[in-house]
């Protein structure tokens, strides 16, 4: 352990804090702590690359979100420890995600995720969601494509059910992750990408995009062209306040299921046939 570490403090708005430590969680290998409007993250390497990250994210969103920034060198001490001993297992739907040092429960659908990647494995009340109405409308033989697929684990929660997945995400890093979680947990995907669902060759039974509200309505064409008919689409990372953007959106189809949870909602969406 080196006598140095960087720690990068992120100050935002409570509401986005979940959501910024998923992004992160997704670039960065190590361990984050998140408070009352406040994210820290710490590493023996440099962090600028993180910060830069997140300007530019910040700037790809128009600058919705607003961050400030303090980057530090510290004495080390052994903070990945203290994170590992914080994550808990959750049980979500059918599926039960769990960090490598815990046993798997033999009632569920066991996925394992690395602690580094704790909060894009269920934590996140929307990603929780996207797992509870995967266990209900996702069976076996079903095509599913998972865009915006970060760490794998919607993906790979369908691979459980017996669902043939395609996966793709805009950011390298999260199709790095998203491989290393497959093999992780000895799953096999069909098709993985960097890019978005734009270059997706086929249709599927079931599409998946847990983005935010702003990108959902982006690209909600291509969405909505991907799915088959009487397929569904399954929408999340949506904000309560921004939920009417989506809704105009995917106005034509036919709204199955609204899930809320802590100021997140996921639709769920039927195209029906001739729709």
């Amino acid at each position: 352990m080196q006598d140095k570490y960087y720690e990068l403090t992120i100050t935002l708005d409570d509401t986005y804090v979940d959501f910024i430590a998923d992004f992160i969680a997704n670039i960065y290998g190590e361990g984050l702590e998140l408070g009352t409007g406040k994210i820290i993250v710490r590493s023996e390497s440099d962090l600028t690359f993180v910060k830069d990250a997140l300007v530019s994210l910040a700037g790809t969103l128009s600058n919705a979100i607003k961050m400030d920034y303090t980057l530090e060198e510290k004495e080390n001490i052994d903070w990945i420890k203290t994170y590992q001993d914080s994550i808990q297992p959750i049980e979500a739907g059918k599926f039960y995600i769990f960090p490598s040092w815990y046993a798997p429960k033999e009632e569920c659908i066991n996925i394992k995720i690395d602690p580094a990647l704790a909060f894009g494995s269920g934590h996140h009340a929307t990603t929780f969601s996207c797992l509870e109405a995967i266990s209900t409308y996702v069976d076996a033989g079903k095509s599913v494509i998972d865009v915006g697929c970060g760490s794998g684990i919607l993906g790979l929660a369908c691979k459980k059910l017996g669902a043939n997945v395609e996966l793709c995400d805009t950011d390298p890093l999260s199709v790095e992750s998203c491989k290393e979680n497959f093999t992780l947990n000895e799953e096999t995907y069909d098709k993985l990408w960097e890019g978005s669902i734009d270059k997706a060759e086929g249709t599927y039974d079931i599409v998946i995009a847990n983005i935010i509200a702003d990108v959902l309505r982006f690209i909600a064409k291509d969405l909505k062209s991907a799915c088959k008919e009487d397929g569904l689409l399954i929408l999340s990372g949506i904000l309560d306040k921004k939920e009417n953007l989506v809704v105009e959106s995917f106005k034509e189809l036919t709204l199955v299921q609204r899930i809320l949870k802590d100021e997140w909602v996921t639709l769920v969406y039927k195209k029906e046939i001739n729709g």
